[in-house]
């Protein structure tokens, strides 16, 4: 049952009441909850990664010294005399029966292989005035390349690519020849199609030329359209003639 509320101005309001309890409901607690905890203690350890899992304790006896982490010098054993510093046996000393080869002699000149040659400098120029040097050879300003041998000509790499293309031409002009589909224009008939069609395109753009500035009608819009189409028409067509040097048509 809801408590009474009164007016403010009543007397039932100066009596102290007790403020509600409020119960909270008892925390969630898994079940598997031990199981976890025992699960996460056994492989607690199993990832550890900064050493071994268990260290040796140093012995009392072995406390850090002083000097103790610089380098040592090997220590000297009893069978090496004093006064040697090397561990490499020297050769033996040369007999004193051990005569040296007489008479032998050589072609090569002593003297002129000694004598030193003089370099020859790289011709250079200078090209600044602070004394800045620079080589001629690959200055630009003295002729280096046509003085090669193969100067001028056709390198190789070049001929064989043109040898692959007259090739590659000959082979599809003989399966053309073999099919009888497609007829080869001639450079007469190339030439002569080419001029038809830029006299053609001469006559269309006269008479786009004598058009009336204002198109007003519907007639005059579509002559206007018809005659754009066509003179784009034939500028492609010139163009096609114009980039390429064989054209084949059907062989009607």
């Amino acid at each position: 049952m809801s408590e009474a509320i009164y007016p403010p101005e009543s007397v039932y309001n100066c009596i102290p009441k007790e403020p509600d309890e409020i119960k909270k409901p008892p925390r969630y607690v898994s079940k598997y909850r031990p199981a976890v905890i025992l699960e996460h203690k056994l492989t607690k350890d199993a990832k550890k990664t900064m050493g071994p899992q268990k260290l040796e304790l140093p012995s009392p006896d072995k406390y850090l010294k002083k000097h103790s982490k610089q380098p040592q010098p090997p220590e000297k054993s009893e069978d090496v005399h004093k006064t040697c510093t090397s561990t490499m046996r020297k050769p033996p000393v040369t007999a004193r029966n051990n005569n040296p080869l007489m008479g032998i002699q050589t072609k090569r000149d002593l003297l002129q292989t000694t004598v030193m040659v003089p370099k020859k400098p790289k011709a250079s120029c200078v090209n600044t005035k602070k004394g800045h040097k620079q080589l001629l050879e690959n200055s630009g300003l003295v002729p280096k390349y046509i003085m090669k041998k193969d100067y001028g000509e056709v390198p190789e790499y070049l001929r064989q690519r043109n040898e692959a293309e007259r090739k590659a031409k000959e082979e599809h002009e003989h399966f053309v020849k073999e099919q009888k589909v497609m007829k080869e224009l001639s450079d007469e008939e190339q030439l002569a199609t080419l001029e038809g069609l830029k006299k053609k395109w001469d006559e269309l753009h006269h008479e786009y030329q004598g058009l009336p500035l204002l198109t007003d009608t519907l007639s005059k819009k579509d002559h206007k359209i018809r005659l754009e189409e066509k003179m784009s028409q034939l500028e492609k067509d010139i163009s096609f003639f114009e980039r390429f040097k064989t054209i084949y048509i059907p062989n009607n």
